[in-house]
């Protein structure tokens, strides 16, 4: 082709690439309290479970404690995947 020019950039400045770094935003400062505040909250609701004999802490729905203070735990174990 007659005539064509070899172009530079869009923009037409010759810039070098440089790669834009996207750092994550570091988490709010009340991230890792709370996630350790379920951990420790999910361990405790299952030790009084066990230590009370199925009394406590709602003595009326028995062994689903156990679930409840395994799913507070597992929220705190599910936040710990976006701690950074």
């Amino acid at each position: 082709m007659a005539g064509a020019q070899k172009r530079g950039p869009v923009g037409g400045e010759d810039e070098a690439f440089e790669p834009t770094h996207d750092h994550p935003a570091p988490n709010p400062v009340w991230f890792k309290p709370v996630m350790i505040g379920f951990m420790l909250l999910g361990l405790v609701w299952i030790l009084v479970f066990y230590l009370s004999g199925s009394q406590y802490p709602i003595p009326g729905i028995a062994a689903w404690n156990l679930l409840i203070g395994f799913g507070i735990a597992f929220i705190g174990f599910l936040m710990t995947t976006r701690w950074r």
